[in-house]
């Protein structure tokens, strides 16, 4: 769904393997191959809910991460590093279950081929515990990390059961943007959408104004999140929001039906709707190519 979007903002390519968007560019004169020093490409999975069970809307629940694994390790050029926006398991009321999972998860993406991979927790990883169990397996879960000239943030706002970041991390926000110039390349990773999506779904962060309000001076933020297992562009004044597909499920469309309930397995069309991405960096230009990318290819 593309909402409040021009050609200037968010100009729509045709792609090979996926879908290609380029966001924050002038035009099609700005998007360059990958190879230049400047440049670089990243690779976002999202929602993989490692633990799940449900024969009706995937019945290689067990499988699925695997193929996702092989899929990357096949890209013909490695990415610079690879990012899990949340979700890495599924939730379970069940603190030593809950370790297993997690454990298994890790076990099965060390088998990835990139030198750095980045995690970050989902509600199902993190709220029953306010994160305890994942920072035993995968460490902060919010942090910043820098990459050829551009300041990279994951915000939590999922540790919080009510749906916040909270008022310590949002200080904590305020001064690591203090610390970088208004024209600054910053990309924001977050779980749950820091705008209100669909907040009967619970596809929102009840303090996630406060956080686009602190980024919102900065001209150039672009975020990138999971949670909603589709697809979805947005803009919020300049800074384009861009949501991430499932490795599980894919659910409907905001508001689309009563009820938000995973889209049912088709045998026909087997792993519709899941898929990964790939980010390229075009430094020069300031702006990101995004190609949506199958689990399995046709």
């Amino acid at each position: 769904m593309l909402q409040n979007l021009d050609r200037r903002d968010f100009l729509k390519l045709a792609g090979l393997g996926g879908v290609v968007f380029a966001s924050g560019l002038a035009g099609c004169a700005g998007v360059t191959s990958r190879g230049a020093a400047d440049e670089f490409y990243f690779v976002q999975l999202s929602d993989t809910h490692w633990g799940f069970n449900g024969p009706k809307v995937n019945p290689d629940a067990a499988g699925t991460l695997q193929k996702a694994v092989a899929a990357v390790n096949s890209l013909a050029q490695a990415p610079d590093f690879l990012i899990f926006t949340g979700d890495l398991t599924h939730t379970t009321d069940d603190p030593k279950e809950r370790r297993s999972r997690m454990a298994k998860f890790r076990e099965i993406v060390s088998e990835l081929k990139v030198k750095t991979v980045h995690f970050m927790p989902g509600e199902h990883d993190a709220s029953l515990d306010h994160g305890a169990a994942y920072q035993e397996f995968f460490g902060k879960t919010h942090y910043t990390f820098e990459h050829k000239g551009v300041h990279f943030i994951a915000l939590d706002n999922v540790s919080d059961p009510a749906a916040k970041i909270g008022e310590a991390q949002l200080a904590w926000l305020s001064d690591e943007l203090k610390k970088l110039p208004k024209d600054a390349r910053i990309v924001v990773f977050a779980h749950r959408p820091l705008f209100d999506l669909y907040p009967q779904w619970d596809w929102a962060t009840r303090d996630g104004a406060q956080a686009m309000a602190l980024l919102m001076p900065y001209s150039n933020v672009t975020v990138f999140y999971g949670h909603i297992h589709q697809e979805n562009h947005h803009m919020t004044g300049h800074i384009a929001h861009h949501a991430a597909t499932s490795l599980i499920f894919p659910l409907p469309a905001p508001g689309s039906q009563p009820k938000r309930l995973p889209v049912a397995w088709d045998p026909a069309q087997p792993y519709k709707g899941l898929g990964y991405r790939e980010v390229a960096a075009e430094t020069r230009n300031i702006g990101y190519r995004i190609q949506e990318l199958p689990v399995l290819k046709a």
